[in-house]
């Protein structure tokens, strides 16, 4: 392996392996909307940022050819249909069709827990949809199916901090979904893993930490850990589906949606199905030894 190409590279897992990635000398290639947005990754050698929209199939084609894998770790949490079938849906369609084109067939895809066609969500339907794309193609894939991920710059927990902040009380719905945080380093070490070792091609793995913790759980952990505990209130679902849908009405990108509590009306843990992040030789790091 010595040319990889990282789509949503300069994202939040994409920087953790990028870094994995490059210790190991391998030519590392970032497609990025906006350059100047990924400073983060100008001093890793020997890394490539090409500023190009990923979604423009003939971009994509051009920047993929000669390179021996990729990495697909595009998705996006909110939207409607359209954009979560954009993301998660055409963008695979277009990474098998440059595939084809380009010859290149090693792909380590990162999905999500609960993907399916049938799930409740549109975001897990739509990751479902994406991973049938690969399957159906003529690839050597490896699919990494996350729980929700954690880690200094994360999103989830760094978002509930700041909230606890600001409120002295904190109404959530949804409060008893089930998680199982994995460390982003845990996530990166195994797509890198993946890339590695041949054998892992054909299979799926759930990425999962080891601890199993409920929505309230976690916002109580981010509010300790912060110094700014709150008092959670748990909300009914409808609610809490009221407010997710004054959320989406704010400007900007909103903090819960609907759709995100119809993804946690299934809990967000290993199914006990598939293998985990152990079958490749990672020992999942638990969110109260890593937080603090």
């Amino acid at each position: 392996m010595n040319k990889i190409l990282i789509l949503g590279g300069t994202g939040f897992v994409g920087t953790h392996l990028c870094e994995k990635v490059t210790r190991l000398a391998w030519r590392t290639t970032v497609p990025t909307r906006r350059r100047a947005a990924a400073k983060h990754l100008w001093m890793l050698p020997p890394l490539d940022l090409f500023e190009i929209d990923v979604h423009d199939e003939a971009a994509l084609t051009r920047l993929l050819a000669g390179h021996d894998a990729v990495v697909n770790l595009v998705g996006i949490l909110h939207g409607n249909e359209a954009a979560f079938t954009r993301a998660h849906e055409l963008l695979p369609q277009k990474l098998v069709r440059a595939c084809a084109a380009t010859g290149v067939r090693r792909v380590v895809h990162v999905s999500a827990l609960g993907a399916a066609v049938d799930a409740p969500s549109m975001y897990l339907r739509s990751k479902g949809r994406g991973e049938e794309v690969l399957r159906g193609a003529d690839l050597e894939l490896t699919v990494l199916r996350p729980s929700v991920i954690f880690g200094r710059e994360d999103r989830f927990l760094n978002l509930f901090a700041k909230l606890q902040r600001v409120f002295p009380v904190l109404p959530l719905a949804g409060s008893a979904a089930k998680f199982q945080p994995v460390w982003v380093e845990d996530v990166a070490t195994a797509i890198l893993t993946c890339l590695q070792e041949r054998r892992h091609i054909g299979q799926t793995f759930e990425a999962c930490g080891p601890q199993v913790l409920t929505l309230k759980e976690l916002v109580q952990t981010a509010g300790r850990l912060s110094g700014c505990e709150r008092t959670v209130i748990p909300l009914p679902m409808a609610l809490g589906r009221l407010q997710a849908l004054l959320m989406e009405l704010a400007p900007g990108e909103p903090l819960m949606s609907r759709d995100n509590l119809d993804s946690m009306k299934v809990d967000n843990v290993a199914s006990g199905l598939l293998p985990g992040l152990q079958a490749l030789g990672v020992t999942p790091t638990a969110l109260s030894t890593i937080a603090p």
